[in-house]
């Protein structure tokens, strides 16, 4: 069973920057796709930005474009989130999530698609 590990999140000003990580133990692979989300209560928890087995092939949801980075270092099972000009609105809780180790070169922004999730790390970006 793979069990994932966030952490990074925080207390940060609007303009500020993060850098979550997320590593996965037990039984992972490289082949694993990787993602983040993010929810806020009341709130479908929303795909922010997804990496493939080997990073060739990244989604990043339109508000993530330009401000966060999605990244994969597969020799330390990590994954990170680098979020930059942090908005008021950026406030959530941060789950990372992994799916099956399937080394598909696609990656999907779908919940669904991911099996194994963390137990989330709180975001606050105070205005």
């Amino acid at each position: 069973q793979v069990q994932l590990v966030e952490s990074g999140g925080g207390l940060v000003q609007a303009g500020g920057s993060l850098r979550l990580s997320c590593v996965a133990s037990g039984g992972t692979s490289s082949g694993h796709a990787m993602a983040w989300f993010r929810q806020v209560p009341g709130k479908e928890r929303e795909c922010v930005a997804a990496i493939n087995w080997n990073g060739d092939n990244r989604w990043r949801a339109d508000f993530a474009v330009g401000r966060f980075t999605i990244s994969k270092e597969n020799a330390k099972n990590t994954v990170y989130l680098q979020m930059n000009s942090l908005k008021p609105e950026d406030t959530a809780v941060y789950y990372c999530a992994a799916d099956r180790p399937n080394f598909a070169s696609v990656v999907s922004p779908m919940k669904k698609e991911y099996d194994y999730w963390g137990q989330g790390t709180q975001v606050t970006v105070s205005s």
